[in-house]
């Protein structure tokens, strides 16, 4: 559980260092102006942080997208059996207005 614990904290100070969740809301509002109408946009999350941004970025009524996806697509049991890092990937996908 101390291995856990340190995974945790150490992701945390990666996270803030690095400003990952600026980049990611950066990121999203460039798209706005870089896709077309019609154009879909798909983000990949690996943490609940920037899972949640992203939920929150296609829900909101002030940007041109349309979630295509209600829940986020995760892992099949398969896909983890070959690929065990994917088991904390999320997707989800919209297309713009």
């Amino acid at each position: 559980k101390r291995i856990k614990y340190l995974a945790r904290v150490f992701q945390a100070i990666r996270i803030e260092v690095n400003d990952e969740i600026g980049a990611l809301l950066s990121m999203l509002d460039q798209c706005t102006a870089l896709i077309k109408p019609g154009g879909r946009l798909v983000v990949i999350s690996y943490h609940s942080l920037e899972d949640r941004v992203v939920k929150h970025f296609f829900k909101s009524s002030e940007n041109p997208f349309v979630s295509l996806t209600k829940k986020p697509i995760t892992s099949n049991d398969d896909e983890l059996i070959n690929n065990t890092r994917a088991r904390s990937a999320k997707l989800r996908a919209a297309i713009r207005e």
